[in-house]
């Protein structure tokens, strides 16, 4: 099994907060500040800079399917987020996840006051720390376990469709 799943296979009762956590934390019916759209791009963003291609493109898939502008604002936001295609409190809010990633001690009051300025409110700083330090546990959750990580882009595409539009929370699918 590719990637996270297999550690969910393996430890089923670790699996079930896991992935409720992702649920609350990415699947949202976007009556808050942030899309789930903008949600997955931090998650691919934070697994782009921990070197996690699983929950990079996974989760990049899954804000490619959400975005309008696809995999394009995807891979601009992971390569420079300062000049993506995005919202300025998007940015500001990127900013706040690359200092999580790094050491959440690097989150400044600077930091804060620009994501505020830019439209962020509590919710949204707080739920962009949470999915940040979040994906630094997964990433590593994945990689420490030395996981199967399909290397064709193209095998994500359904995964990011499936995640994006059912969420996290491991209930089966509904028969057609």
């Amino acid at each position: 099994m590719p990637g996270i799943t297999a550690g969910f296979s393996f430890r089923p009762e670790t699996a079930k907060p896991m992935r409720e956590l992702a649920h609350v934390l990415l699947h949202t019916s976007g009556n808050d500040g942030l899309s789930s759209a903008d949600r997955e791009l931090i998650a691919s963003f934070v697994s782009s800079r921990n070197d996690c291609f699983f929950c990079k493109t996974s989760h990049g898939a899954a804000a490619a399917h959400l975005h309008e502008d696809g995999e394009r604002v995807v891979n601009a936001v992971c390569a420079e987020y300062a000049s993506a295609p995005i919202s300025n409190k998007l940015k500001a809010l990127l900013a706040i996840a690359e200092a999580v990633q790094i050491d959440g001690k690097r989150v400044t009051k600077d930091l804060v006051d620009k994501s505020k300025a830019g439209g962020a409110t509590d919710t949204d700083i707080h739920d962009t720390v949470l999915i940040a330090a979040a994906f630094c546990m997964y990433n590593r959750y994945v990689d420490g376990l030395g996981t199967w990580q399909p290397r064709d882009p193209s095998a994500y595409v359904e995964m990011g469709k499936r995640m994006a539009e059912r969420g996290y929370s491991g209930e089966p699918e509904p028969q057609k």
